[in-house]
């Protein structure tokens, strides 16, 4: 490369006589000139037509930029309110969950309860039912058995005596065997 800048220099030819030689940081006056007005027909347009439209898109971003950021701050805000309302929600239903179980608690002890006491009447009207059912059969049973006695005692007497006894008197005889038996029953439960 450095051989191509030297060719090209010496390739250059060398200003004749009747040529002026020029500056190469000095430009001629009419290139001064007409430079000058080339640069200020260009930065009028720049300034009159492309900055207006540059700073125009320029403003259209910044506005942009600051609804997004408006809008994210107003949906960060709304976020917000959406969280604290959802842990106010969240506190609501678990001390809502913990009044039912509660209150669940409170009537399955109740409910054990009414059970538990009506098992127990049950269990009361049963043995009641149960005893006089019992007192029943026992009454039939005495009754019962003072006819068998007395039968057996008026034939053992008759056996014994010989004789036939009435019935009156029979009956009279084993009601007060009977009333004997349990006087001493009585006496000896005492």
């Amino acid at each position: 490369m450095r051989t191509a800048f030297i060719l090209a220099a010496a390739a250059t030819p060398e200003p004749t006589e009747g040529e002026a030689k020029g500056s190469v940081l000095i430009p001629e006056p009419a290139d001064l000139i007409w430079g000058t007005i080339a640069f200020l027909i260009v930065l009028a347009v720049i300034i009159w037509v492309v900055l207006p439209r540059v700073n125009k898109m320029l403003d259209e971003r910044r506005d942009a930029i600051e609804g997004s950021i408006e809008r994210a701050a107003q949906a960060q805000a709304e976020a917000e309110a959406a969280r604290a309302s959802f842990t106010d929600q969240l506190a609501e239903a678990r001390a809502e969950a913990a009044k039912i179980r509660d209150t669940a608690r409170t009537d399955a002890q109740k409910i054990a309860a009414e059970v538990k006491d009506q098992a127990q009447a049950d269990a009361a009207r049963i043995v009641a039912n149960a005893q006089a059912q019992i007192e029943a059969e026992r009454q039939a049973a005495i009754v019962s058995l003072k006819a068998q006695v007395g039968t057996l005692a008026i034939d053992a007497a008759t056996k014994v005596i010989g004789e036939a006894v009435d019935d009156a008197k029979a009956s009279a005889i084993v009601d007060r065997f009977l009333a004997e038996i349990e006087a001493e029953q009585t006496g000896s439960a005492k």
